[in-house]
């Protein structure tokens, strides 16, 4: 696969004050991380539920399912922890084709991954602000979890032949 240099990302937490998550947001996120740890050891005995498409490509779409989601939830909340999944990449086995909104977030233009880092911030944190539900996302490249860790309850990690997982109790900054 060949690469060109296009321009310098910014660090992460440069990114993050170009783009801030509200206080609000940081509430919900908190919130919600400290119930999937109790989930998660036991003092919570609610099932633990991540669901969603396998990429996140759509903004509009997505939205509009996870507020469905968020609906859903406050029937079952008191069984069901829901967080929903906003995979912002494709894994592709040759690297040919459409990689998801975090390389090519205009489908129709050119791979940009500084305008893809954007959309993938921006779409978790309308996630949160419309619906009040903390999303997973799958990091095919960990080193983009520090673009949205303050935003995130779950991550799916993917490393050669091994799938880690791990909720987002706070921010790596």
């Amino acid at each position: 696969m060949n690469m060109e240099f296009k321009r310098k990302l910014p660090i992460p937490k440069d990114l993050k004050a170009m783009y801030p998550a509200s206080d609000e947001m940081l509430e919900v996120k908190n919130r919600r991380a400290e119930e999937i740890r109790n989930i998660f050891s036991g003092d919570d005995s609610r099932f633990l539920l991540v669901i969603g498409p396998c990429s996140a490509d759509n903004p509009e779409a997505v939205l509009d399912y996870i507020s469905r989601l968020a609906l859903l939830e406050e029937k079952v909340r008191d069984k069901i922890f829901i967080i929903p999944r906003i995979y912002t990449n494709k894994p592709r086995t040759t690297g040919e084709g459409y990689k998801g909104i975090l390389h090519q977030p205009d489908p129709e233009k050119k791979p940009d991954v500084f305008a893809g880092i954007v959309a993938m911030r921006k779409l978790h944190a309308t996630a949160i602000e419309e619906t009040g539900l903390t999303s997973a996302d799958e990091m095919l490249y960990p080193e983009n979890y520090r673009y949205v860790d303050d935003l995130l309850s779950y991550v799916d990690w993917l490393e050669p032949d091994v799938v880690l997982v791990m909720y987002t109790a706070g921010s790596l900054a």
